[in-house]
């Protein structure tokens, strides 16, 4: 019951740290969030060191918990790896995705479609997670898909900032629609320079991500 609690808690707080409600370097203390969420601090503590485990929070002596902060240089580097995780899932996908593989990304795209038309940046970070996670799925290779996805995990928060990004959600859609058409073709080279492209930070979208980084960081100050 404790680990599966302390579980639950990990999950909650990961969300809040992707949401932006705790920016990178916000001190996590003990104490208040177990009144937050009403148990406690001992779960508290192993929901931290399970965040800590993967990268999202830094445990330091007689500091307590924080949010990780990530440089630029780090930023672009996971970006980078990123990029060549999905572009591999897309090759395999192009080939293996069943039927039902496809009808769930299509959905998920339209999902996309309809957040977008609707404007709603946070509907669409939720939808968008879908639609990747389809992708990754249709690899059908497990290992992949868990390397993938916890590259996926320490990324959120930062994905998250590139779609608040004026005329971001658009541009965002029609690369998906990229991907999708050259997986429904089985084209594994192209949806993988697709999703390559669609997840590089580069030239003006790094510059957007650092500037909206900046200010997150200035809010946490």
């Amino acid at each position: 019951m404790g680990k599966n609690r302390s579980h639950e808690l990990s999950d909650a707080i990961e969300e809040m740290i992707a949401v932006g409600k705790f920016p990178p370097g916000t001190h996590l203390d003990e104490t208040a969030l177990a009144a937050q969420f009403e148990v406690s601090r001992t779960p508290i503590r192993e929901a931290l060191i399970q965040l800590a485990s993967m990268g999202l929070v830094v445990i330091r002596p007689r500091r307590g918990a924080v949010v990780a902060e990530v440089s630029a240089r780090q930023l672009v580097e996971m970006f980078e790896v990123m990029a060549e995780l999905e572009a591999m899932c897309c090759r395999l996908a192009a080939r293996r995705m069943t039927p039902e593989d496809q009808q769930r990304l299509l959905a998920a795209h339209e999902a996309c479609r309809t957040a977008c038309t609707a404007g709603d940046a946070d509907d669409y970070y939720a939808k968008n997670e879908v639609f990747h996670q389809s992708i990754y799925a249709g690899s059908h290779n497990l290992f992949l898909q868990d390397q993938t996805r916890a590259l996926h995990r320490r990324l959120r928060p930062y994905r998250r900032l590139q779609l608040r990004v004026r005329d971001r959600l658009g541009a965002s859609l029609a690369e998906h629609q990229g991907v999708v058409d050259a997986l429904i073709q089985g084209d594994g080279e192209l949806a993988a320079t697709r999703i390559r492209d669609h997840i590089m930070v580069q030239g003006q979208r790094f510059a957007d991500l650092i500037a909206s980084l900046s200010q997150i960081r200035a809010i946490a100050a």
